[in-house]
C-alpha cells in the first residue's frame, strides 16, 4: 500500500521526471529507514508489545522492528478504512520524507563509486573496511574508514555498518571536492 500511495504521490509532483529520478525517489520513500522515521513521528514504537529479550537490547530503537510495525499499521488502516486511510496516515507521517526529496537522491556510496569510476580503470573501487566497533550488543556504534587510490582515507561512524560505510563515503565526497 505504502508503494502505490508514494508512487501515485510522486507522479502527481513530479509529472515531468524520468524513471530513472522517479526510481530513486521511490526508492527513498519505502526503505526501511523512512518508514522506521514514520514509526517514530507517529509514536507506534510506544506501543508495541516486545518480548522481554526485544525490550532490553533496544528494540524500540531498531529499524527493522519499526519499520515492520509500521508497515503493519499502515495494512491494518487499509484493511480497515481502505486506501483513504492508509493515505492519510502516509500524507501525515511520510511529510519530512518527501520534504527532503531532490534532484539528487543517489547515496554516497553510490555517488562515490561513480566518482571513483569516472577517474578511469587504475583508480579502482572505493575500499571499505570496518576499523572499529563501540558501545552494547544493543547499540552499536561501527568506524569505517574508505580508501581511495591517490586520496587520503576518511572514516565515518554510524550505528550500523551501512551508516557508518555512508558516512565515510560522504567524508570522503566532500575531501575531493563533491558537494553531499
Amino acid at each position: 500500500m505504502l508503494g502505490l500511495i508514494a508512487a501515485e504521490k510522486l507522479h502527481e509532483l513530479y509529472p515531468k521526471d524520468d524513471e530513472g529520478s522517479l526510481a530513486l525517489k521511490f526508492n527513498h520513500l519505502v526503505r526501511a529507514e523512512a518508514c522506521a522515521a514514520a514509526a517514530e513521528a507517529s509514536g507506534i514504537a510506544d506501543h508495541m508489545i516486545l518480548a522481554r529479550s526485544e525490550l532490553g537490547s533496544g528494540g524500540r530503537r531498531k529499524i527493522a522492528i519499526t519499520s515492520g510495525a509500521c508497515e503493519a499499521v499502515i495494512a491494518a488502516l487499509y484493511l480497515d478504512g481502505g486506501v483513504e486511510a492508509a493515505k492519510i496516515f502516509i500524507d501525515r507521517y511520510w511529510t519530512p520524507t518527501f520534504a527532503a526529496l531532490n534532484e539528487e537522491m543517489r547515496d554516497p556510496k553510490t555517488r562515490l563509486q561513480e566518482w571513483a569510476q569516472s577517474r578511469g580503470p587504475k583508480a579502482g573501487p572505493p575500499d571499505y573496511k570496518i576499523i572499529g566497533r563501540d558501545g552494547p550488543d544493543h547499540a552499536p556504534v561501527f568506524a569505517v574508514e574508505v580508501s581511495v587510490v591517490g586520496k587520503d582515507p576518511q572514516t565515518g561512524t554510524g550505528t550500523s555498518k551501512r551508516e557508518a560505510e555512508q558516512d565515510a563515503a560522504r567524508k570522503m565526497l566532500l575531501s575531493v571536492g563533491k558537494t553531499v
